[in-house]
């Protein structure tokens, strides 16, 4: 469990100390990849919880995701529609739904523990 925090830690470091700054106009798409690669976290940590958890399928998942989400983006502003909305609800949803249920087994597993006694 703490080598996905280190990564995450030094993920963060790189992020904020890097003085590689992306340009505008790719500020849409960075969200949108940055929105599906939480969503693949959030989803192997949940998949890690219930003993299904593999790595070609979290980093296929992290990188299509965002592969995905990032061409969807481009057509939308190619049409002129705001298509990045859509993955925006959608992967914002997700994200809540995978949290709740990494919530909700944490809380039965302390539940489980305290009636041990």
């Amino acid at each position: 469990m703490i080598l996905p925090i280190i990564g995450l830690l030094v993920g963060i470091g790189i992020g904020v100390f890097s003085p590689y700054m992306f340009p505008q106009s790719y500020s849409v798409y960075v969200a949108i990849g940055i929105l599906a690669c939480v969503d693949s976290v959030f989803g192997g940590i949940k998949s890690w919880l219930r003993n299904q958890f593999h790595v070609m399928v979290f980093i296929s998942g992290f990188l299509g995701n965002s592969i995905i989400a990032m061409i969807l983006v481009y057509f939308g502003i190619r049409m002129n529609i705001q298509l990045s909305i859509a993955a925006v609800v959608v992967f914002g949803s997700r994200i809540f739904q995978n949290f709740a249920e990494i919530r909700r087994f944490w809380l039965n597993n302390r539940e489980k523990q305290d009636n041990i006694g």
